[in-house]
């Protein structure tokens, strides 16, 4: 008799345990699809807000000045005042802005890495760098303030090719890419080059580019004395009078051109570059499309 006892609290505990890891299992099931539910009800959400964004581009910039190269004669200060004022400009007509100032190679490679990773296929991306820059072998570097130059070979060691950060945002697929460069001043490294190139090289603008450069491929330009340089206080009049006359980047960019030449009595006269097959708005109305 015990034993029959016996057996039927075995068999009474065996039911209960299972009967106690179906509800768990159930109970885990019902977690798990409630997780899965919540899940896609988030992807749903960030889907439909990516449609919504769908007409209006993200607007991205990097803006790089450098003014205290320990190698110079005196620092550059227009070239911060440069970037900060373009930041401003740039924020106002709703673009999302990186400003970096007296960048080390560390700090530029970073800056161009955070850069990849916010373009989208749809993006409208801008570079801008002022400073000085160098060409060497048919391309264009940018210099960051730490370089230590002595040779050419030093350049592509330590500086950054406008060209790298131009394929970066090809390869994210950039549906635009505009480019300002305030860099064709004489550089302080010349003197230690057994030869040497002026200015900066022609750069060949992949598809849907727009570059604006200070001067003439091989030209230098000398400051002026104003808290601007020349390149960016024409740039930002035509920024600022981009919204009444509904024109777009390229037409701003060579509105600037223009007026550098004139105000300089043909002394300085910009380089732009154009394969844009669609015209992109600078301004925050985007009345000139993009």
């Amino acid at each position: 008799m015990n034993v029959r006892k016996h057996s039927l609290s075995r068999r009474s505990v065996t039911l209960a345990a299972a009967a106690w890891v179906g509800v768990v299992s159930l109970a885990i099931g019902a977690h798990a699809a409630l997780n899965m539910r919540a899940l896609d009800a988030a992807k749903a959400t960030e889907a439909a807000q990516s449609v919504d964004a769908g007409n209006k581009p993200s607007r991205i910039a990097l803006v790089i000045g450098n003014g205290h190269y320990p190698d110079a004669n005196a620092p550059l200060t227009q070239s911060v005042n440069d970037a900060r004022g373009l930041t401003v400009a740039l924020r106002r007509n709703g673009f999302d802005v990186d400003v970096i100032e007296d960048a080390s190679k560390d700090d530029m490679t970073r800056a161009v890495a955070r850069l990849k990773a916010r373009v989208k296929p749809d993006s409208v991306v801008m570079l801008f760098f002022g400073g000085y820059g160098i060409q060497v072998g048919h391309e264009s570097y940018m210099i960051p303030v730490d370089a230590a130059i002595w040779k050419e070979s030093d350049v592509r060691r330590n500086g950054v090719s406008v060209e790298s950060v131009l394929e970066v945002m090809k390869e994210q697929g950039a549906c635009a890419k505009l480019v300002v460069l305030d860099a064709s001043r004489r550089n302080p490294y010349e003197r230690r080059f057994r030869r040497f190139s002026h200015g900066l090289a022609p750069i060949a603008a992949p598809d849907n580019a727009l570059i604006l450069s200070s001067a003439t491929p091989g030209q230098v330009a000398d400051d002026g004395k104003g808290a601007n340089s020349v390149l960016v206080t024409e740039l930002l009049t035509n920024i600022n009078a981009q919204v009444d006359k509904a024109s777009g980047a390229e037409a701003v960019f060579n509105q600037t051109r223009v007026a550098v030449s004139r105000a300089s009595d043909g002394q300085q006269v910009p380089t732009v570059s154009s394969s844009l097959l669609e015209d992109v708005s600078l301004a925050a109305s985007d009345k000139a499309g993009g």
